[in-house]
């Protein structure tokens, strides 16, 4: 009988801690709908411009560019900055060439990123800041650094990064994703792989789970003991 109280009350408190996340996990889910996912990308912030490439434009010849740049493994012709441009791939490095020239160009300055980032945003705010970054943040994942960063003086906090080696605009970041990933988190409980978040939450919840469970099961059992009983 004594054992059967204090089952129950455990159950009671396991219970309300499986509730808070099953709440957050309702409550993130609403989000998720509500929130149009190409807000989320931020694809109403910036866009990627696509200047047309001049047939008549003059252009390094590929047995020369081949010389400059030996172990070429993949090259692109691209517009940047109004100008005509080779990505070319050496392994896992990336080169940017002038290509009426051949002459390498990246890594890119300050300056031709904030050009790159007018070009590219569409949002209302200013540019409040440029950063240089060599430890990504955890906005944007995996990318490899260095990158820079673009931040915008607006409601939404915006952040625009960008490669330095390719000029490609690799994220785009502001408060309404930023939200998402964090419901996101706690949505499909991915607490173990986020920063200033400790790891013992998991197996918390972990264990939370299978203890009401087992709570329930047992209280379960009790009650049909009980009426066979009775």
């Amino acid at each position: 009988m004594q054992s059967a109280f204090w089952v129950r009350r455990a159950h009671k408190w396991i219970g309300l801690v499986v509730g808070v996340q099953a709440l957050l996990w309702m409550i993130s889910g609403l989000y998720m709908v509500v929130v149009p996912l190409e807000v989320i990308h931020g694809d109403h912030l910036a866009h990627v411009p696509t200047d047309p490439l001049s047939r008549a434009g003059t252009r390094i010849a590929q047995e020369r560019l081949q010389q400059l740049y030996p172990g070429m493994t993949a090259v692109r012709m691209k517009s940047l900055l109004g100008k005509e441009a080779y990505e070319i791939k050496q392994g896992k490095q990336v080169t940017l060439v002038d290509a009426a020239s051949g002459r390498q160009i990246s890594p890119l300055g300050r300056e031709d990123i904030v050009a790159l980032a007018d070009a590219a945003y569409v949002g209302e705010g200013s540019i409040r800041g440029v950063e240089w970054v060599t430890k990504a943040p955890s906005e944007v994942g995996a990318r490899p650094v260095p990158l820079w960063a673009v931040h915008y003086d607006e409601p939404g906090k915006t952040t625009l990064y960008f490669s330095p080696f390719s000029g490609d605009l690799v994220a785009r970041r502001h408060e309404l994703w930023r939200w998402f990933d964090f419901l996101w988190m706690f949505h499909i409980m991915d607490y173990e792989e986020r920063e200033n978040v400790n790891n013992t939450l998991l197996r918390a919840a972990s264990i939370s789970g299978m203890a009401f469970a087992l709570s329930g099961a047992w209280l379960l059992f009790y009650s049909f003991s009980r009426r066979k009983q009775a």
